[in-house]
């Protein structure tokens, strides 16, 4: 019998709407994180863990010291995790890496556990349309506009412009409050069904839509969206033979 456990989540987005609630849900996703290392063998961040993350060369941005402590200590514990840059940090740099000993993507990467093939990413500017935003994430990920904004604008203007902007969705989200579309309509089903034309899959893992959903590419195939840790608190688990959408639910106490 496999013992694999694989855990995914995505869009955490710590930070918003302010530093009260935002520490509350942090210290949610902590305890969240203290219940899966227990028999986690690797967990899989699909992005947006912050709602701005930019990283100067000796500077991060203020905060999150309790949940950048606990992914250190899982790592530390010998659990990989594996971090999909999302359209709300694509600006991490090396500190994962260095600091937290974490593996970081910038691409779709395929995965394969227990036979099992996954395409996972965070999802942002993937399948049909959608020109707007990815023509933005191009100017966001140049290296120049980094550089540019690296060096000619002071750490304290810096993060704190790009927390103002951050809560803009249409200027950096790329999309405003999520909707289900229906399958014909979702983007990243759309994504999906190409890949699969392509090459098989078994499971398209990703976050950014913040809607939980699972929906049937193929007869062999599943497409699934993580949801998020504002309004849904779910993940999905990978038990060695079925990935399963979960929902993170706790008692009074």
């Amino acid at each position: 019998m496999s013992e694999t456990k694989i855990y995914f989540a995505s869009d955490q987005h710590l930070g918003i709407p302010n530093k009260k609630q935002s520490f509350e849900r942090e210290k949610k996703v902590l305890r969240w994180l203290n219940y899966i290392r227990k028999d986690a063998t690797e967990l899989f961040l699909l992005g947006d863990l912050f709602d701005f993350w930019f990283e100067y060369n000796k500077v991060v941005p203020k905060g999150y010291v309790r949940i950048l402590g606990k992914l250190a200590e899982i790592t530390d514990q010998g659990i990989p995790i594996h971090f999909f840059v999302g359209n709300h940090d694509l600006w991490v740099k090396d500190y994962f890496t260095q600091e937290l000993g974490i593996s970081v993507y910038r691409n779709p990467t395929d995965f394969v556990r227990e036979g099992k093939k996954f395409h996972i990413a965070h999802g942002d500017g993937l399948g049909p349309k959608d020109k707007g935003y990815k023509f933005m994430k191009k100017i966001f990920s140049n290296g120049l506009c980094q550089w540019l904004f690296h060096w000619l604008i002071h750490p304290n203007l810096g993060i704190g412009l790009g927390q103002y902007l951050s809560k803009s969705k249409t200027v950096i989200s790329g999309h405003r409050a999520p909707k289900f579309m229906g399958p014909s309509k979702e983007w990243l089903v759309q994504y999906a069904k190409q890949k699969q034309v392509e090459s098989h899959r078994d499971y398209y893992v990703f976050g950014h839509r913040h809607l939980p959903l699972e929906i049937n590419i193929d007869e062999k195939a599943t497409y699934m969206n993580i949801g998020d840790w504002i309004t849904h608190f779910s993940y999905a688990v990978f038990d060695g033979q079925q990935l399963t959408l979960k929902y993170w639910k706790e008692d009074s106490k």
